[in-house]
């Protein structure tokens, strides 16, 4: 496959950028400015599944970004017996997207695979994340420089799995669709969507989901080594 290949596409949240971690501990920082006393463990094992029913939700464009933002914690903290006023639950939505990008660990590999691609392929960004934080994040934890292009679902008008934001990212890159490939963690988003345009993939299966057999998936970065 890497002989034909030229640009490497990918998702950033999840897949470079450690969003479980950093995430857990912007909600630290919510929790003792609110004085919340729900372990955060408990928090977020209450909290994740309804966020990743969310943002399914805002991929099939059925609920709206303050919908989204504001939905998941009223309906976790609902889920531990705990309520705030709307007020609060806005507040702490707009701290949560301030505080996240303070925090930047990367995936266990993420760098070291960005430095073996960069002199052999151009890189890009294809991501769903709210456009004000993903350009942050990528600052902030010291791999912007790797991206000659960054398309964003906000400003494309539409999220993956849509086709049409896959081919302004090939569109923007100057890339070929034969010469592109697209690395994601979601399967649906990512990969599903990358394939309906013509893309080949590899799915950064680290949750260890069941895939289809002929999909490529690996459960670490640096097996991506191997493939590129």
């Amino acid at each position: 496959m890497n002989n034909a290949i030229k640009h490497v596409f990918f998702d950033l949240d999840h897949t470079l950028w450690d969003f479980d971690k950093n995430s857990s501990l912007a909600f630290q920082m919510i929790f003792e400015k609110f004085n919340v006393t729900i372990k955060i463990e408990d928090f977020l094992a209450a909290y994740q599944p309804i966020n990743m029913k969310y943002w399914k939700l805002y991929r099939e464009e059925k609920v709206s970004k303050k919908e989204l933002r504001r939905n998941r914690l009223v309906e976790a903290f609902i889920h531990l017996n705990t309520t705030f006023s709307i007020e609060a639950i806005d507040t702490m939505a707009e701290d949560y997207i301030n505080f996240l990008p303070l925090h930047n660990y990367l995936i266990d590999g993420a760098q070291d695979l960005l430095e073996y691609l960069i002199p052999k392929y151009d890189l890009h960004i294809i991501t769903n994340g709210f456009r004000e934080v993903q350009n942050q994040k990528l600052l902030n934890s010291g791999i912007l420089h790797y991206f000659k292009t960054i398309t964003n679902s906000e400003e494309a008008g539409v999220k993956k799995p849509n086709p049409l934001i896959f081919q302004q990212a090939i569109q923007k890159s100057g890339a070929q669709l034969d010469s592109s490939i697209m690395i994601g963690d979601n399967y649906e988003a990512d990969i599903l969507g990358a394939q309906e345009v013509g893309l080949k993939t590899i799915c950064f299966n680290y949750h260890k989901e069941d895939l289809p057999r002929h999909d490529i998936q690996v459960s670490e970065l640096k097996m991506i080594k191997d493939f590129l």
